[in-house]
């Protein structure tokens, strides 16, 4: 699975989902170093440069006179600075001069390799120890940066825990960019007095003006939801979070001051909008559920009946609101027990395969449900579009990609 896949099922964690980092007292993250080469979960590393240094010590003893080898002993310290941490470097470079000295020594003075070899080894080993430094740097310096992006990623996507608002739930995030580890896409449950409300959206474009806006809009959304009784007022806070969201970062200028303006001069992030699905569950209608659509791929309704879409409508994009006559519309649909509502992110419907073939995720779902109902449980569905979606694609995603499932659990029978 590419860069920052998340399966969070209904009940407990995915096999093959990452960990996050351990957390010190008061929630910094922690990542520690870890050795290049392990073996049974012990650091191995050192192997390598020893070896080198016994074989070239051993094969410099049964040469003869007119081809002496014990030179080559400069690769053991840069070797080392390979595998090894600052420490481990400096000890082979150590041992690397001395073993030079001791097996040069014990020529003839005439065979000898002598003084300029000797600068040669220590100048060699001096600029391994320091190479050791700056990549030992660099790596504290990727793995801060990860800490960074991780916590940027539970932040955006937070952590859902089971059963969360009463609902059964599973999400996948797979983000385009592996070193980034998060993007625009996102996702959410809200429970509240009004009911339990769900969200799930993709921001146009990607970088970090996309993680802005999708944060900006589930701030908005978790206190909206649970604060407001209708649905439609949610919908119209979301739409306008949005254009205050873009207004700001437009009046900021930063897109325009880093060059990446469109040629009118207008900021990018003037123009961005998100693709969204909202739903409501609630309380006083267990087998409806109510959906907003801003643009987005309506869901897909997976259950004992097959696979059917949602006749959710089709409204504008969060931010294009303001080209709309009149206020989103809020559309209460039947759902039959034990469906599971399926929403994804253009990551899966616009995934291709090397022929340029879009994957067909109605098609494949029905066919897997068809085969076996249990797909349909939401922890399955989310890995088995995943799956599908990565294997459609041969793992090259062209954009951040999330797939969500969710539904009601079915009342427990008595008696």
């Amino acid at each position: 699975m590419r860069g920052g896949g998340v399966l969070r099922p209904a009940a407990g964690r995915a096999a093959g989902a990452a960990r996050p980092p351990r957390a010190r007292d008061g929630g910094e993250a922690v990542h520690r170093e870890q050795p290049l080469l392990r073996l049974r979960g012990r650091s191995v590393g050192w192997v390598p440069p020893l070896l080198l240094l016994a074989g070239i010590a051993l094969a410099d003893f049964n040469t003869t006179g007119e081809f002496r080898i014990i030179s080559w002993i400069v690769l053991v310290p840069g070797i080392a600075a390979a595998l090894c941490g600052v420490w481990g470097t400096a000890v082979f470079a150590a041992l690397a001069l001395l073993t030079y000295v001791t097996v040069d020594s014990a020529w003839p003075h005439q065979y000898q390799t002598g003084l300029p070899d000797f600068i040669l080894v220590t100048v060699g080993s001096i600029l391994a120890v320091a190479a050791c430094v700056i990549r030992v740097r660099g790596e504290r310096r990727m793995l801060h940066m990860r800490d960074v992006a991780d916590t940027t990623r539970r932040t955006v996507l937070r952590p859902l825990p089971p059963g969360w608002g009463g609902l059964d739930h599973a999400g996948v995030y797979l983000a385009s960019d592996t070193e980034a580890r998060v993007g625009g896409d996102f996702y959410d449950i809200q429970p509240g007095p009004h009911g339990t409300r769900v969200l799930l959206g993709d921001v146009q474009g990607k970088g970090l003006g996309a993680v802005e806006a999708a944060a900006a809009l589930l701030g908005t959304f978790r206190e909206a939801a649970y604060h407001e009784p209708d649905l439609a007022t949610v919908a119209e806070r979301l739409e306008t979070r949005m254009l205050r969201h873009r207004s700001h970062t437009a009046a900021l200028g930063l897109p325009q001051a880093l060059g990446s303006a469109r040629a009118g001069g207008t900021p990018i992030d003037g123009d961005r909008f998100a693709t969204a699905v909202l739903l409501g569950f609630p309380d006083d209608a267990p087998d409806a559920v109510d959906a907003v659509v801003f643009g987005h791929e309506p869901p897909l309704a997976v259950g004992p009946g097959g696979v059917r879409q949602l006749p959710a409508g089709g409204g504008l994009p969060l931010g294009l609101g303001e080209l709309a006559p009149s206020r989103p519309t809020v559309r209460r649909l039947p759902l039959a027990p034990g469906e599971t509502l399926l929403l994804v992110t253009d990551g899966v419907t616009e995934a291709r395969d090397r022929k340029g073939c879009f994957y067909q995720l109605r098609d494949e779902v029905a066919r897997a449900v068809a085969a076996d109902l249990g797909v349909a449980e939401p922890r399955r569905l989310a890995a088995h579009v995943r799956d599908g979606t990565l294997r459609h694609c041969g793992g090259r995603l062209g954009d951040d990609t999330t797939v969500f499932a969710v539904r009601r659990p079915r009342p427990s029978r008595e008696g």
